[in-house]
């Protein structure tokens, strides 16, 4: 039996569902929650500090490497056509290196969310951290090729696929553009009916950004480029206790969820992240 475009059907398929569920449902229109991971309360907390940690790299990047953005990618696409009616091939080929980069993180984050499992959490946190701290290792490269700013790039990419809300998309973590378009329309629908869930957790995302940014550009001013090294330590702590929560309470709605597929997947698709 599985869940197909919201309904309950009979017949073979990834995701089961108990029969006493079949008995009370069968046929009837099911909106599945597919958030992760399924704890509200664990998910708007958890996308509150990831849009902080995402600000404050962005921060630090944006001082660090010449006014490039390392999450903000309408920024960084202005700019790329800006410098293509210019002429400068050399913005052209820094900002869409860079833009290219981060769509390929979250293209390679979504996989590693599908692949890992109920590890998704810890394993994504994990790689996070590790590229945040090796961008100061690499070597600057030149302007066209800022190659210290690409792994920092990768990663916040890669942040995108860590969290999703109850209709299994993701979370946007790392612009606010369309967060404060949701907010917008959502004190609209306020006024003519009811706000749809989601609405709740733009305000909050907002400030975690906001607030991860003033951080970001302290922590720049006083640590120079070794202060990428926070966010990597801020990350691996995140990727320490999923870890440990997974270990201890494996399948908890805490670090994990029920109906799950990877982020933005087709209803139809399977989930992907139950033990």
């Amino acid at each position: 039996m599985k869940i197909r475009a919201g309904l309950c059907e009979r017949g073979s398929g990834a995701t089961l569902i108990d029969k006493r569920i079949w008995q009370r449902f069968a046929w009837r229109p099911v909106k599945l929650n597919k958030s992760f991971p399924e704890n509200s309360a664990i998910r708007v907390s958890l996308a509150v500090a990831l849009s902080a940690l995402a600000g404050a790299s962005d921060s630090i990047g944006f001082l660090e490497h010449s006014q490039l953005f390392m999450s903000f990618m309408s920024g960084n696409t202005t700019r790329f056509g800006v410098s293509a009616s210019l002429f400068d091939w050399v913005g052209v080929t820094r900002f869409g290196s860079t833009i290219a980069l981060f769509c390929f993180g979250a293209f390679s984050g979504t996989l590693l969310a599908a692949w890992s499992g109920q590890w998704r959490l810890s394993v994504l946190l994990s790689v996070q951290a590790f590229l945040f701290a090796i961008g100061n290792l690499l070597p600057e490269g030149p302007e066209a090729f800022p190659l210290h700013a690409y792994p920092v790039v990768f990663a916040l990419g890669i942040l995108n696929a860590t969290l999703q809300d109850e209709g299994g998309r993701s979370i946007a973590l790392t612009y606010v553009t369309g967060t404060v378009v949701r907010f917008g329309t959502g004190l609209a629908n306020m006024v003519l009916h009811k706000p749809a869930p989601s609405f709740w957790i733009q305000a909050p995302l907002w400030v975690g950004l906001t607030s991860g940014a003033v951080a970001g550009g302290f922590l720049q001013s006083s640590l120079g480029p070794q202060a990428f090294l926070v966010p990597a330590a801020f990350s691996g702590a995140l990727a320490v206790i999923a870890f440990g929560l997974t270990v201890a309470l494996p399948g908890s709605s805490y670090v994990s969820s029920e109906w799950s597929a990877q982020p933005d997947a087709h209803p139809d698709a399977p989930a992907t992240v139950r033990p």
